[in-house]
């Protein structure tokens, strides 16, 4: 079985145990009076509905403005449809009295041929940002996609949202050869996309052979 699929066809115990650190609390502690952050991972099939319109509530609060601005537009239904995809995987940051503050969503999944981890959503309540927690909730979604030996982590941000692309720019993500580029209509404007893909390279690929080859054809 692809690797891809096979992991996708695991018990959400397993994935998990497979992919994930053992230990996934954040060693920082909340600003506010409510004490640590949790985390916990989830399935689309075991977050629970309130936990999952929580999620929601986050994505419609930050971005709704900005999906409905962008060729994607914005439409409540289809967004919860998506947060309801069999291989969509959670990671739910709660505050000790279990309230969520911040998630982020992925799947391992396929993008032009290629094996990736792909970050759907992050979000974060504005309690708790500019704390290190964005950074550490991507670093498990690629810790994930490491251990499943996909090639690279992608994601997408709206071309607007310069905080977000400095922000994965400092976590060593680049423009995709899969984001879509600038289009020339018939009348001759140039219409700009709405949203840039971003990867990051998961993999150290082992360039011995490359560059043995590289001697050997140097060689008279």
């Amino acid at each position: 079985m692809p690797r891809i699929e096979e992991a996708n066809g695991l018990p959400g115990a397993t994935y998990r145990a497979k992919f994930l650190p053992p230990r996934l609390d954040p060693t920082l502690r909340s600003a506010t009076a409510q004490g640590p952050y949790s985390i916990s991972f989830e399935t689309s099939a075991t977050i629970t509905a309130v936990d999952l319109e929580a999620c929601f509530d986050l994505i419609a609060s930050s971005s709704a403005s900005a999906y409905a601005a962008s060729s994607i537009g914005w439409s409540p239904v289809k967004k919860r449809k998506e947060m309801k995809l069999p291989d969509l995987r959670y990671l739910l940051l709660k505050d000790s009295i279990t309230q969520i503050q911040g998630f982020l969503s992925f799947m391992l999944t396929y993008e032009d041929g290629h094996e990736v981890v792909y970050c759907y959503e992050l979000h974060l309540a504005p309690a708790v940002q500019r704390q290190g927690l964005g950074k550490y909730l991507m670093s498990l979604m690629e810790t994930v996609g490491t251990n499943a030996g996909v090639e690279k982590s992608m994601l997408t941000v709206f071309v607007e949202n310069d905080t977000a692309l400095k922000f994965y720019e400092r976590l060593g993500y680049m423009k995709d050869d899969y984001s879509p580029e600038p289009r020339k209509l018939r009348s001759g404007t140039v219409k700009m996309p709405t949203y840039v893909i971003l990867s990051k390279s998961l993999q150290e690929w082992d360039t011995d052979d490359d560059k043995s080859e590289d001697n050997k054809k140097g060689q008279v």
